[in-house]
């Protein structure tokens, strides 16, 4: 008789499938080819990406979103919103996409809430009339330091930054007050000898065609103000170029043209393929898109491929299915607890295993893509604790068996990637590195350390927190699960301590070879050092019978909130070399997350005669 395939097997198979299909090259919206656009290579910020990267991180910084609306209520796509921005600027400004949320700063632009889409995000067209009025606070507040401005002044140099991204975007691959840049183009080629020659002519003192003159005079502005504004270099290296960074803005490219006499021809397919987007003509716009991708093959960059996968990975989302995946392991852990125990425990045991791998798998992208390790930035080091914490959960129960590895692991994986998601409004998540960060040994070695033992930590805190809120707000700690939760986290504390040790130590190593000290009580140095010691204190406290079981899980949950002030706190002082920038929100929710622990730990303090649990953490 054939036996039946597990429920547990199933359910991690069935999963598989739908992060299987999450996975699937993404459907062309309509007859324009924006897909393909999206997919086409530009060179922003030092790094090579694909146009679609460039629409959804624009959009992230512009209003902390990638969904835009038109006014009569149409889903657009980055890319398609893009191509607005570039190509049709008099439509894209009415896009209700800029976010301010000062009503001070709306008050000097003349708004009001009810003005925007859900109160906080404008149109440039509504502020176009007070941008005279917005730089001069601008310029103001500038002037000051991080640390000497308040929240108006803060919002006012945000929206200046979104402004900027916006704009940088409108000069980028054609003229915005251009009706037929292609036209122009054409016609730019076509008098450009002539003109030439009457230009050499009139600097000489011969008589010269005054109207050729005056129109390359013309051209010659236009481009330099092109070649000023532009934010993407999109115009690749010609293949004579050894140097595959060689790459340049339009203005840049139609710069050169007058010493050529010839338009480079990825400018005209540019030229073609916008004036096919505002004309509505898809056949023209594909066949641009299609010369587009066919002349930059030819350059034989081997970064493409990595661009194409960049392409993919936007779409495929993982991290986004990842959480929703953990939170479906967390749930299946909780009702194991009440209900089948061994078959919904193995379930979400198999559901996270998806989860962890899909996890991976996103990591694993984001290194070929940068080629570099997995942590390089506060989003990516997110997504690391949450990878080792939800790892090192998995593995406690599959040796534990007892469903709290699974909970723990959907906490972690869950809360460390809503952290990472919401951090990419800052700008492009796989940015260049610094030239003092630029070591992949050291990355490789000391903040993949460091940022493991982060995750253990965690680790342990949240077990901490099962172990006081199972044992004061219900029954369910019986003295087995009290010692399986004490055995489970001395193993996470034993090994955060010993890799926040040796990521202390080789921290110290790489600062003593980039700025010739081992040590300079820097807050980030600081933090380091605090997690191992409190790790440390946690242990001799265990091994000196200074604590019991109680005291033991809430010297663990205190270890959140110090690794978490490592983590993100000494980042936000804006003192030290590792100081990242102060951010509004990130410090209202570290505040909020502290205060939150100290409260599991006030019920964690109160008398065994009070628990609900008292047989287990009187054993």
């Amino acid at each position: 008789m054939k036996r039946s395939l597990p429920i547990p097997f199933l359910a991690g198979l069935l999963v598989l499938a739908a992060v299987a299909y999450t996975l699937r090259l993404p459907d062309n919206p309509d007859a324009f080819d924006t897909e393909g656009f999206g997919r086409l290579p530009v060179l922003v910020g030092g790094r090579l990406k694909p146009l679609d990267t460039v629409a959804r991180t624009s959009l992230l910084l512009i209003q902390n979103r990638q969904r835009v609306k038109t006014p009569a209520g149409h889903s657009l796509t980055p890319s398609q919103w893009l191509l607005d921005a570039l190509f049709r600027p008099e439509r894209a400004d009415t896009y209700k996409v800029f976010r301010i949320d000062n009503n001070e700063v709306l008050a000097l632009l003349r708004l009001s809430p009810e003005d925007g889409d859900g109160g906080v995000r404008f149109s440039f067209a509504q502020l176009a009339p007070h941008l005279a009025d917005l730089d001069q606070q601008v310029q103001r507040a500038a002037q000051l330091e991080a640390a000497e401005q308040n929240p108006y002044e803060r919002e006012v140099l945000k929206l200046r930054n979104r402004l900027q991204t916006y704009l940088g975007l409108r000069y980028s691959l054609q003229l915005p007050e251009s009706d037929d840049f292609a036209a122009e183009l054409i016609r730019f080629e076509q008098m450009l000898p002539d003109a030439l020659a009457a230009t050499e002519a009139a600097m000489a003192g011969k008589p010269a065609d005054e109207a050729l003159v005056k129109e390359l005079a013309g051209y010659l502005k236009k481009f330099q103000l092109l070649r000023s504004q532009a934010s993407m270099l999109a115009i690749p290296p010609p293949p004579v170029l050894d140097d595959p960074n060689a790459w340049s803005n339009l203005g840049d490219a139609l710069l050169a043209a007058f010493a050529t006499s010839r338009v480079a021809q990825p400018v005209r397919d540019y030229a073609a393929l916008g004036s096919a987007w505002r004309s509505g003509d898809p056949e023209t716009f594909n066949r641009a898109v299609a010369a587009l991708r066919t002349d930059l093959v030819a350059g034989n960059d081997p970064r493409l491929g990595r661009t194409a996968l960049e392409f993919l990975f936007n779409h495929a989302q993982p991290f986004y299915t990842a959480a929703a995946l953990y939170v479906l392991v967390a749930l299946l852990g909780f009702v194991s607890w009440l209900a089948w125990p061994a078959v919904l425990a193995r379930c979400a045991l198999s559901v996270g295993f998806v989860a962890w791998l899909l996890t991976t798998a996103g990591i694993a992208a984001r290194m070929y893509i940068e080629s570099r390790p997995p942590v390089t930035n506060l989003y990516s080091s997110a997504l690391f604790v949450g990878w080792v914490g939800a790892g090192l959960a998995l593995l406690l129960e599959r040796l534990f068996r007892n469903s709290i590895g699974n909970v723990v692991a959907g906490a972690i994986g869950f809360l460390t990637l809503i952290v990472a998601i919401y951090l990419p409004f800052t700008g492009d998540t796989m940015e260049m590195m610094r030239a003092v960060l630029d070591s992949n040994f050291w990355l490789a070695t000391h903040v993949v350390t460091i940022t493991m033992g982060y995750g253990a930590c965690f680790v342990a805190g949240v077990l901490g927190l099962i172990f006081v809120l199972r044992g004061t707000l219900s029954r369910s700690l019986d003295p087995a699960t009290a010692q399986a939760l004490l055995r489970m986290t001395y193993g996470a504390v034993c090994f955060a301590t010993l890799f926040s040790l040796v990521g202390t130590v080789l921290g110290g190593i790489w600062a003593d070879q980039s700025w010739g000290r081992f040590w300079g009580w820097d807050p980030k140095e600081n933090g380091a050092l605090i997690i191992v010691l409190w790790n440390a204190v946690i242990l001799h406290a265990r091994w000196g019978k200074l604590v019991g079981p109680r005291g033991f899980m809430n010297l663990a949950i205190f270890g959140n909130c110090i690794t978490a002030a490592s983590w993100f706190g000494v980042n936000m002082l804006g003192v030290g070399l590792h100081s990242y920038g102060f951010m509004d929100s990130a410090f209202f929710w570290l505040c909020a997350f502290w205060l939150s622990q100290l409260v599991v730990i006030a019920l964690g303090c109160l008398p065994p005669s009070l628990w609900r649990s008292r047989a287990a953490v009187e054993s």
